[in-house]
């Protein structure tokens, strides 16, 4: 019988994926076609609308940062503060992911013969 092998990071991406997928969509749900006083408290406090705020213009902070940073990434696709809004929510676990992947590869590198 073969000896099956379990690849942490294949799950680790796959969950990771699955996260930015959901809270893509949950974000979505909740930003698009609304006003931008919406958006701002669906993703109030949330690590997407940290992400946005720093693409937003300089010299400016809190709510104002924040806007204008989801609204110049929405710009990236051709949208407007929602998509950004949504981008920079999907962004956060698809990072976490990222980070985890190369140190895990990392880590892999060193201590493998």
């Amino acid at each position: 019988m073969e000896k099956k092998t379990y690849h942490a990071e294949k799950t680790a991406t796959g969950g990771a994926l699955a996260g930015s997928v959901v809270s893509g969509a949950i974000t979505a749900k909740a930003v698009v076609g609304a006003s931008a006083s919406t958006i701002m408290s669906a993703t109030a406090g949330s690590a997407g609308a940290s992400v946005a705020s720093l693409a937003g213009a300089s010299g400016l902070y809190g709510a104002a940062s924040i806007s204008s940073g989801m609204a110049t990434i929405g710009s990236l696709v051709g949208g407007g503060m929602a998509a950004g809004a949504v981008i920079s929510a999907a962004a956060v676990p698809a990072g976490v992911c990222a980070v985890g992947y190369v140190g895990y590869k990392a880590i892999r590198w060193c201590f493998d013969d």
